[in-house]
């Protein structure tokens, strides 16, 4: 049974709607896309579509700028944390 949400990776958003969703401007968007703190899906034309989960990134983008981390650590960071989710995705729970 489909709950009518759609999945966290679709692609949904064009760039001004992502953008504003994340509260940071479409050239900001555009600077860290250049930067790889993200890679947005395209359409056949070229027109770049955002997940939910790229928001969130997006998200957690913007909170590490504005705690003073700069975009070459954020990446680092962010490789971080996609690291440790796909090694906790790998390893059996506690107890199994």
């Amino acid at each position: 049974m489909s709950s009518g949400r759609p999945e966290p990776d679709q692609p949904l958003y064009t760039i001004s709607v992502a953008a504003e969703l994340a509260g940071i401007s479409a050239r900001t968007l555009r600077l860290y896309e250049r930067h790889g703190l993200l890679t947005p899906q395209r359409t056949e034309g070229g027109t770049r579509r955002y997940s939910d989960n790229d928001i969130a990134r997006l998200r957690r983008v913007a909170e590490l700028v504005a705690s003073g981390v700069n975009l070459a650590g954020i990446r680092h960071v962010l490789d971080l944390q996609d690291e440790n989710t796909r090694l906790r995705g790998s390893q059996p729970a506690e107890g199994e």
